[in-house]
Formats: structure tokens, C-alpha cells, sequence
């Protein structure tokens, strides 16, 4: 299990958790972001498991979140998103 980036996966290897204003070095993404945090959970109420955060709107932008804590998971990379492209293709054939 690996800390990395949630756009491109470039590995997080530093001790400790990114400083709001840190930057990934490949893709230039936030890196202190709800889309990086152990407590972000898309079926929980404001996407985020932690009861005392309060909510964000933009899951992909740096954030104040005293909660934060830097996911450790595996990099799925691009599969990850493959249902969420489908269905957004499907939509487009749907709509024309």
C-alpha cells in the first residue's frame, strides 16, 4: 500500500502528510486533496467519513481539513475510472 497522487499515482514517499499547498511534481494536483484522504468515501454523507470535517466542495482542490490523512492504497491508475468512462459514453450516444 502506497501514498500517491489521486490523478496520475506518482508515489508519495515524504514522512508525514502534504502541506496545503503541495503540489505534485508530474501532474501539478493538489496533493492535500479529499480524492487523497483515508476518510473520503463516496457513499458517506458529504462524501467523507469523518463526522467532525466540515464539508468541501471541490473534492480535487487543496483544502484547510484538520482531518486530512493521506490514503494508503494501491494505484489502480486508469481501470479505476473505466465505469465512469463507460457510462459517460453511453450518455453521449444516449444524448447524441
Amino acid at each position: 500500500m502506497t501514498r500517491h497522487c489521486h490523478r496520475c499515482g506518482w508515489e508519495w514517499t515524504l514522512s508525514g502528510q502534504p502541506g496545503r499547498l503541495e503540489s505534485c511534481p508530474q501532474c501539478r494536483a493538489d496533493l492535500r486533496v479529499c480524492l487523497n484522504c483515508a476518510h473520503q468515501d463516496a457513499r458517506a454523507a458529504h462524501q467523507c467519513r469523518e463526522r467532525r470535517a466540515e464539508p468541501v466542495e471541490d473534492k480535487t482542490a487543496a483544502n484547510y481539513c484538520e482531518w486530512f490523512e493521506m490514503a494508503r492504497r494501491m494505484w489502480a491508475g486508469a481501470a479505476a475510472n473505466s465505469r465512469e468512462d463507460a457510462a459517460r459514453e453511453a450518455l453521449k450516444r444516449l444524448l447524441g
